[in-house]
């Protein structure tokens, strides 16, 4: 068997075996095939696509390029939550001590800011102290003890997807449906996954902007886990505009908080809850929707999911204070509220121009290496559909310099719309 065989072979629109797949994807990781070859194969993807077969074996060959983790002697049924990315996207630092105090053990791993769309580790590190570069022991360790963890990804969990997106970036084919569902997919299977929530952005600060593209690729990855043997569920969601009131990491990580205090933004909370309670079914600790809702609400209320948070943090090794006093986080040098320059109904908050600003302020990322300014971003008080006066507070900027601070001025300003008649606000979800 020959890489460059293969190559032809998807280049004139043939479908690949398993074998050959998995030929490919073993030569690549070893370093037998070289990069321009593997550049060649994802250009022929990209332009001439895979079946659902050809790339959920190519999810499993990525997934077992590495460590597989086994997660049956900790718990009873592994669960994971994954978004494909958004503004204001603070979802899996609620959503996890909130089932983890339903009774479902939780591990999840995760990453940081990709361009515009926020990090979850990003997040959490604006908390002093707390780690998320554990070990796989550790990992699984604090799991049978604790029932929490959050985390980075290991370096030795689907390494062949790591080299595989390294050339996607920056050889143009990053956009290819079958190599992005395959890249969530094969790192939810590592990481042991055996039931998967997929929480898949759709709008302006989404990498899927339209509905239908976001349903093409959660399609995709529902067929991926059904036929890899995963329970596998997808939500649409709208990112349209940022979601809650929180972009910046300390912020994100204040609103957050304040959710598992009972204080949160309705639409954060209704997000969390709606995510919650599908978990919560896939893992067998509801029936239905309605008790996993019910259970969720009742974590909140009771204190149980904010001590799950404290748990988490303290086992980490942050600084679990945080938690109860969000006045301790870091905050930033200028904060300026941005008024509205008429009066009307909001039409339209652009969450990718904000995602852009926030990292423009230092809440992420230009290019790989740069570090984070935990205390910078903003806090959006007037949404889709609200009303507002001439002169009424539209959100709030935390900067750390001047000159950055005017230049969010102006970006945040260029992100609303407005409209003389009323405007119905955008739903959280599409199905």
């Amino acid at each position: 068997m020959r890489a460059v065989d293969i190559i032809t072979k998807k280049r004139d629109k043939e479908q690949l075996t398993a074998e050959e797949i998995d030929f490919f994807v073993r030569g690549f990781t070893n370093g037998e095939i070289p990069d321009y070859q593997a550049s060649a194969f994802a250009m022929a993807v990209l332009l001439n696509g895979m079946t659902n077969r050809e790339t959920t074996d190519l999810t499993l060959s990525m997934a077992h390029s590495g460590q597989v983790l086994d997660l049956s002697k900790v718990v009873d049924i592994a669960v994971d939550k994954h978004s494909s990315g958004g503004v204001g996207d603070k979802t899996s630092i609620a959503v996890l001590p909130i089932v983890a105090a339903c009774g479902l053990r939780a591990g999840k791993m995760s990453g940081r800011g990709l361009g515009f769309s926020g990090g979850t580790l990003d997040k959490l590190e604006s908390i002093p102290g707390y780690r998320v570069d554990l070990t796989t022991d550790e990992f699984l360790e604090q799991l049978k003890e604790k029932g929490i963890v959050l985390t980075g990804q290991t370096l030795d969990l689907a390494p062949a997807d790591g080299k595989m997106y390294a050339l996607r970036d920056v050889t143009g084919t990053v956009p290819s449906m079958p190599l992005i569902a395959s890249s969530i997919m094969c790192k939810k299977i590592a990481a042991g996954a055996q039931a998967i929530v997929l929480d898949v952005k759709v709008g302006l600060g989404a990498f899927m902007e339209t509905l239908e593209e976001g349903r093409e690729l959660a399609h995709l990855m529902v067929d991926i886990g059904r036929l890899a043997g995963r329970e596998t569920v997808a939500l649409l969601s709208d990112m349209n505009q940022p979601l809650g009131s929180a972009v910046g990491n300390s912020l994100e990580m204040i609103e957050a908080i304040e959710t598992l205090h009972g204080r949160g933004p309705a639409d954060f909370v209704e997000h969390c809850l709606h995510v919650a309670a599908h978990v919560l079914v896939l893992g067998r600790r509801a029936k239905d929707l309605k008790e996993g809702r019910a259970l969720a609400e009742k974590s909140i209320s009771d204190g149980s999911a904010l001590e799950k948070l404290r748990l988490l943090v303290s086992a980490q090794g942050g600084d679990f204070s945080f938690v109860d006093d969000t006045s301790k986080f870091e905050r930033a040098k200028f904060i300026e509220a941005v008024k509205a320059p008429r009066s009307g109904f909001v039409s339209q908050v652009n969450a990718r121009t904000v995602g852009e600003a926030s990292v423009a302020l230092g809440a992420g990322r230009a290019k790989k290496g740069d570090p984070i300014d935990h205390a910078v971003g903003f806090l959006v008080f007037k949404k889709v559909g609200d009303s507002v006066r001439a002169d009424e507070a539209l959100c709030e900027i935390h900067a750390s310099d001047g000159g950055k601070l005017k230049d969010a001025r102006e970006a945040i300003l260029s992100a609303y719309r407005y409209s003389d008649e009323s405007v119905p606000p955008l739903p959280l979800f599409y199905e």
